[in-house]
């Protein structure tokens, strides 16, 4: 791997480390016991999980104390532990990075995204966007995209990450006049 490719990769195992300690704490509560604080970054560094440069210890503590301020973990007698918060928060990250499941046959039905997110959230809108392209879906309109697959669970937890309810609509449809060009995108028959 060369020099560039090193440094993304560092880059991107940092931007996780909040995902990675909290799976961490999950594994040892899996085993019994909570995962004692001064083992996090010798355990990162055995499971290659987060590169080290000379001040990474400094990011895991102050990482961790953020999640222990937020709700996320909980402290007690030097171990650290999830909360039911810290769980959920888990499982969104989780399914924020993998795309829903696509099935072997599409079963004919059309699934719509549309959303109205006011000029003044318009970061949020592009964060929208950006995450339905990342998942697959095809832009009809500006604010109207389109999937051929289940997705209600993965568009259930966006709009709860985001806290969107009541902007974003998904809708089911049977018919969608001239989706020629559509079937071909998503490669269906």
């Amino acid at each position: 791997m060369g020099n560039v490719e090193n440094s993304a990769s560092r880059r991107a195992k940092r931007r996780n480390l909040r995902k990675i300690i909290l799976r961490l704490v999950e594994t040892s509560m899996l085993v019994g016991q909570g995962l004692h604080v001064r083992t996090i970054p010798a355990t990162l560094r055995i499971t290659d999980a987060l590169y080290f440069e000379r001040n990474d210890g400094g990011t895991v503590a102050r990482s961790k104390r953020q999640m222990i301020a937020s709700g996320l973990l909980r402290e007690r007698n030097g171990l650290l532990y999830m909360t039911q918060k810290g769980n959920f928060a888990l499982r969104q990250m989780e399914a924020a990075a993998e795309p829903p499941a696509k099935p072997r046959r599409w079963d004919g039905r059309w699934r719509l995204l549309i959303f109205d997110i006011p000029e003044q959230q318009k970061p949020m809108r592009e964060k929208i966007r950006r995450t339905l392209i990342h998942i697959g879906f095809v832009r009809l309109q500006d604010s109207v995209w389109i999937y051929p697959y289940d997705c209600e669970d993965f568009i259930n937890l966006l709009k709860t990450d985001l806290k969107i309810g009541k902007a974003v609509l998904y809708a089911i449809v049977d018919e969608l006049e001239d989706d020629a060009h559509l079937k071909k995108q998503f490669g269906l028959r």
